[in-house]
């Protein structure tokens, strides 16, 4: 029976940057990448400071060695989250609390192994996300190795599932502001564009929306510029708060969100994080208020919900519930793999659709896996990763999805 005969765990780096969001509202005064300024949530040596990872390696007694990768989520400590990711910091815990969990361990099943590691509790509290999440992708390849398969074949196996014959739709994350970025998105035919963080009231939004409208406009004349007849995108915006910060109560945000969709004709509009609140049942409160004045106006604006949907017991009453169109199931606040899996099939349970996303924080070595995963288990779609330069993370996603599938029909 294959087993683990090692582990190491690897201190790396992240694709992006964390940023302290508290500090960042509080003072807004820009330093070219940075802000002025000292950081106010826990962890965080600055507001603005290089992502960490930790790159989870299983030594397998054959000689094959499994690799996983974790990380923090851009704005961490907010909205319920776990705080920044510092690995020097969790080194004594790997080596006391989890190595010796897994040293030995036969691999029999990557789901059972990754429940057990994702329930460990340390001094009464769960170990952090970014370690549950770098250790169970490890798990699930590990677990493939040793069968000779890809992961979305243990995936499909282990949690009976229709592996997809297609690749999965993705949003492409990028910086709305550079514009050559948008170009590369629409020549590469994203599914979904622009994504951005559409984050200032008085940057993005301006009096009434106006500037957004307008970038709206301009955005849809330059994919029917240069993207051509057939090429037939999804907008999406990521707003981080800012509709419900400039219009207030949800009849006005209903009314400006379709006056967006009408600029961004004929291509269909999603809408994520219009509205971020200070705890959860505000949020859902505020998001069902706005899903039935949009619904008043048949309006077919879909709403995304993002923040306060951490977990998978958070993914389980926002669709319960029926707060949003579709959830983000933001992949390192989600702990270990085995929950964003169940989060995927719980969506399509409930008729609530998915994006399988994460963090521009993430590696290469998650973005492989959740590929693998969206295979296995058909969110409705992806957000690229890792980075927000877009090319990258469009292209590990793509290639894993159509390397594994080649392979998938080469079986048959």
């Amino acid at each position: 029976m294959p087993k683990i005969t090692d582990v190491r765990f690897v201190p790396s780096r992240g694709g992006y940057f964390n940023i302290d969001l508290a500090a960042q509202l509080a003072s807004p005064t820009r330093n070219g990448f940075l802000y002025e300024g000292e950081p106010v949530t826990p962890g965080f040596e600055r507001i603005v400071q290089p992502g960490e990872a930790i790159s989870v390696l299983l030594l397998l007694n054959d000689g094959q060695v499994a690799v996983g990768e974790g990380v923090s989520v851009i704005l961490a400590g907010v909205a319920g989250r776990d705080a920044v990711f510092r690995p020097a910091a969790a080194m004594d815990l790997l080596d006391r609390q989890l190595r010796p969990r897994l040293v030995g361990r036969e691999l029999r099943s990557a789901s059972q192994l990754a429940q057990e590691i994702d329930a460990i509790v340390v001094n009464g509290k769960p170990i952090h996300n970014a370690i549950r999440y770098g250790t169970t992708q490890a798990i699930f390849h590990a677990v493939a190795l040793s069968r000779h398969r890809m992961p979305a074949e243990v995936i499909a196996d282990e949690y009976v599932t229709s592996i997809a014959t297609v690749p999965i739709r993705i949003l492409a994350a990028s910086e709305q502001s550079d514009s050559t970025l948008i170009d590369r998105a629409i020549l590469k035919r994203a599914d979904l564009l622009p994504h951005g963080a559409f984050s200032s009231v008085e940057n993005d939004l301006g009096h009434d929306g106006g500037k957004l409208l307008d970038y709206a406009a301009k955005l849809t004349a330059r994919i029917r510029q240069i993207g051509g007849s057939e090429y037939f995108p999804s907008i999406h915006f990521d707003m981080y708060g800012s509709v419900e910060k400039l219009f207030g109560h949800a009849a006005a945000m209903a009314e400006f969100l379709d006056r967006l969709a009408d600029a961004v004709a004929p291509f269909p509009l999603l809408i994520e994080s219009p509205i971020i609140k200070e705890t959860q049942q505000d949020q859902f409160d505020c998001y069902r208020k706005l899903r039935d004045a949009l619904a008043c106006r048949s309006s077919t604006v879909k709403i995304v919900i993002d923040e306060w949907c951490n977990t998978l017991s958070d993914i389980r009453e926002c669709s319960r519930l029926g707060v949003a169109d579709f959830v983000q199931i933001k992949c390192p606040d989600m702990g270990g793999i085995n929950n964003i899996i169940e989060a995927i099939l719980l969506c399509r349970a409930f008729g609530m659709g998915s994006c399988l996303g994460g963090s521009a924080n993430e590696t290469d070595i998650s973005a492989r896996m959740t590929a693998q995963i969206a295979l296995a288990c058909q969110p409705d779609f992806l957000m690229s990763k890792p980075g927000l330069g877009f090319d990258e993370g469009h292209m590990i996603l793509t290639n894993e999805m159509l390397r594994t599938l080649a392979v998938l029909e080469t079986r048959k």
